[in-house]
Order: structure tokens, then C-alpha cells, then sequence
């Protein structure tokens, strides 16, 4: 076995400052080889996002004790029995739904919904139904398949796409959850057409991977809406066309007014039923509400009955940006070294291991959009 340092959460809904409580300690674990179609990589960059956030602070419980982290890239170490299409030293980014390639889902195209790879991401395993983490002989839950906040990680083939070596790590990170599922919103969700307008509703790193991607997809409109004017500042910057404060007054009539009756495309990436509302009520006639932010569990949204069939509105859910990682991840790299979809300018900072409590302190405060952890 190989001994690696790992941050394990055991206890979500500790009070915040997390610099304080401390729910993420940095243990010394054990890590099994790979098993059958599984790969040993070791993980050089792992951004910190609200999913990881989520699942300190209690508001989406996961199977405890926890190796936490999702959104990463590395190289791979050693392969197990089974992997003949990588090889030691491929540089990779994991996917946080592994796909098994042959459910319904999969085979209609919607990987995303993979019915193995969720069941397996609700249990704590890997796709295979394994555990390759000890601590002091105790098995430790898989985060999302990856476990990223760690020196090396054991993950299934299923959950690793290869890319281009020239890619820096770091940047290389973040199409593994935040680019994947903010573009991948507009592109294969939305299907949004040049010319035609779109709105995003918070500006993290998902909402502003959808910004960039209504920018790329060339849409006539681009508005980004937030509580914070340094994320509208920041939006501004990527390309939006208008900005609102979401805190001004009555922030819908102000959009539609600006619209001429409101947007094609509306975008809520806060995962809060306002944020979900305010993005219905901004949606022009025969437009679409998309909404990939993740509420707490038993949130509830009211949807008026008569625009949905008067006005022919569309609502619909976007989860992993409706994405095939295979197919897209290498698509929005290329977007990226064309100069189309600019994500580097979305790493607000670099970081080691240690500091992992301050960097959630920093993210839940809003002060960063995407901070990586480097190994």
C-alpha cells in the first residue's frame, strides 16, 4: 500500500470559520493499489467548489468519514488490470459522474445521468463498488469518484479523460466541474445561437464558466447578475454586455425592461429557490430557464402554471452541463487554447494542502472564484 496525505472530512455542519473548526484534517492514509479497470494518478491540482462546500457546511450530506475533492487533473502513475488505453505519464482530468458508457442513459446520449456512476457517487465508491482509502484499517468514502484533495488518488477508468500534456495542471483542473458545467449549461443544455440573449444569476466559477460560454456561443446579450460588485466587475471584464446588482430593487423589471421583455436564456447557477425565481421571471416568451445550482435538499420552487403554457416556456434542469466528459472536456479545451472560452481568468488563487480550511473560508465568503490546491 501507499501512505499519502489526504484531507478527510468526519464531521459536516461544523461552525464557520473553518480556519477554526478545522472540519478538513490533512491524515496520513493508505491507499490500495488500483483494481480491476481502476488508475493510480497523482493528483497535481484540485479546485475548491461549492459542491466540496456543500458537504462541510451539511446542506447536501454525504457517507462520512470523507476524502474529499472533485474537481481535479494529474498524471497517471500506474495502471490496474484491464487499462490498456493509458499510460504512465498521461496527463489527465477526472469527471465527477463516472460513466459506465452501456445504461439507458448513457446510451441515449445523457452520461450525465449515468445510473451506476450516481449509484456509485451516493455510496462512496468507486464505479466498481470498492473503497481504496484506509485510515488505521477503516475504510474512507470516495468523494464523487475522485477524492482529489489528496497526493495521489485511485479512480476508475471510467472517470478519467486524457488530455494534452502542454495544458498547466492547474488551469487543466477546472474543466472537471466548474467549465464543464457552466459551458456545457449553454452549449448542450441551452443550445444557445448567436444573436440571441442569455442571463446568468450568480457569478461563481459555474456562472461564470456560463458567461464565457454564452460569450464563445457568440449570444447578441450577455448579463450577469449578482449580490457582489466585484463578480460583476470581474463579468464585465469576460465579456457580459450588462450587469445587475441582484440586491437593487426590483431587479427582474430592470432586466426586462432592458431586454425589451426579458431573455431566450436564463441561467440560475446560485442553487437558491430566489435565485431560481428571479431567473424565471427574466425569461422573455418561448425562452428557456435553466437552472444548475444545487438547493438544499427539499428546496421547493412555485412555477406559475399559465406562462408555462400561454407564453410556451421552457424549464429545464442541467447537471454535469448535460455533458459527455469524453466528448466535451477535449471540446472546451480547444475553445480554451483558441481564445474563445478564457477560464484561466477565472483562478483566483494557488494554494498547498495545509491551507484548505482558510481557502473554504475564502470561497464561502465569496473572496474567491475558483482556488486551486497544488501538490
Amino acid at each position: 500500500m501507499r501512505r499519502v496525505r489526504s484531507a478527510i472530512l468526519r464531521q459536516s455542519g461544523l461552525p464557520r470559520p473553518y480556519a477554526e473548526s478545522r472540519p478538513l484534517a490533512i491524515e496520513e492514509v493508505e491507499l490500495r493499489p488500483p483494481g480491476r479497470d481502476e488508475v493510480l494518478v497523482r493528483i497535481a491540482a484540485a479546485g475548491l467548489c461549492h459542491s466540496d462546500l456543500s458537504g462541510i457546511n451539511g446542506d447536501r450530506p454525504r457517507p462520512l468519514p470523507l476524502a474529499l475533492g472533485h474537481e481535479a487533473a494529474g498524471v497517471v502513475e500506474e495502471l490496474g488490470p484491464g487499462v490498456t488505453d493509458l499510460s504512465p505519464g498521461d496527463h489527465v482530468v477526472m469527471s465527477f459522474v463516472p460513466v459506465c458508457g452501456h445504461c439507458p442513459e448513457c446510451a441515449d446520449g445523457r452520461a450525465q445521468l449515468c445510473e451506476p456512476g450516481n449509484a456509485a457517487n451516493v455510496a462512496g465508491t468507486l464505479m466498481g463498488g470498492g473503497r481504496r482509502i484506509l485510515c488505521e484499517g477503516v475504510e474512507i468514502n470516495h468523494h464523487s469518484g475522485v477524492s482529489a484533495f489528496s497526493e495521489y488518488a485511485v479512480i476508475h477508468r471510467r472517470s478519467i479523460v486524457r488530455i494534452d500534456r502542454e495544458l498547466p495542471l492547474p488551469i487543466a483542473a477546472l474543466f472537471g466541474c466548474g467549465v464543464m458545467t457552466g459551458v456545457g449549461a449553454v452549449m448542450n443544455t441551452c443550445r444557445v445561437r448567436p444573436g440571441q440573449s442569455v442571463a446568468v444569476v450568480g457569478l461563481g466559477g459555474v456562472g461564470l464558466s456560463a458567461l464565457l460560454g454564452a460569450v464563445a456561443s457568440g449570444a447578441g446579450r450577455v448579463i450577469g447578475i449578482d449580490l457582489s460588485p466585484a463578480k460583476l466587475e470581474l463579468a464585465r471584464t469576460l465579456g457580459a454586455t450588462d450587469t445587475f446588482l441582484a440586491g437593487d430593487g426590483d431587479v427582474a423589471d430592470a432586466v426586462r425592461a432592458a431586454t425589451g421583455g426579458g431573455v431566450d436564456h436564463a441561467l440560475e447557477m446560485a442553487g437558491a429557490v430566489p435565485a431560481f425565481d428571479l431567473a424565471f421571471r427574466i425569461t422573455r416568451r418561448g425562452g428557456t430557464t435553466a437552472t444548475a445550482g444545487l438547493s438544499r435538499p427539499g428546496s421547493e420552487f412555485r412555477l406559475p402554471a399559465v406562462p408555462v403554457v400561454a407564453d410556451e416556456r421552457v424549464v429545464r434542469g442541467s447537471y454535469m452541463g448535460s455533458c459527455v466528459p469524453s466528448r466535451d472536456i477535449p471540446r472546451f479545451i480547444a475553445l480554451y487554447r483558441a481564445g474563445h472560452l478564457p477560464v484561466d481568468k477565472l483562478l483566483s488563487s494557488t494554494g498547498p494542502l495545509e491551507g484548505i480550511n482558510e481557502a473554504f473560508d475564502r470561497l464561502d465568503r465569496g473572496e474567491v472564484v475558483r482556488h486551486v490546491i497544488t501538490m
